[in-house]
């Protein structure tokens, strides 16, 4: 029999999930144009009057890195793949967006 702590866990754990389908889901709603959101009013920032300051200064010692090639000889082995052509049904989608 389970303990109420592994019930706890379970139920957290399924909220999860769900939580991240929904999340899913509304970005995909986005994505494909099934939800358009249009601008009414323009924003603006407020007005902000600032004085005085000093960005920081640092002192930054990098390593030196010296890249190149160099030529070696390794075993590559050789695939050949044959192809034929065949007609088979695949999956269409029409969406219409959201005006």
């Amino acid at each position: 029999m389970a303990t109420y702590e592994q019930k706890k866990t379970g139920s957290i754990g399924a909220g999860i999930i769900v939580a991240a389908i929904l999340i899913l889901a509304v970005i995909a709603a986005f994505a494909f144009g099934l939800i358009d959101v249009d601008q009414t009013k323009k924003a603006e920032l407020p007005e902000v009057s600032v004085q005085g300051g000093q960005a920081p200064a640092f002192d930054v010692k990098t390593a030196d890195v010296d890249v190149g090639t160099k030529t070696e000889t390794v075993d590559v082995p050789k695939v050949e793949v044959k192809s034929k052509k065949t007609d088979v049904e695949v999956p269409t989608v029409d969406v219409k967006k959201a005006d």
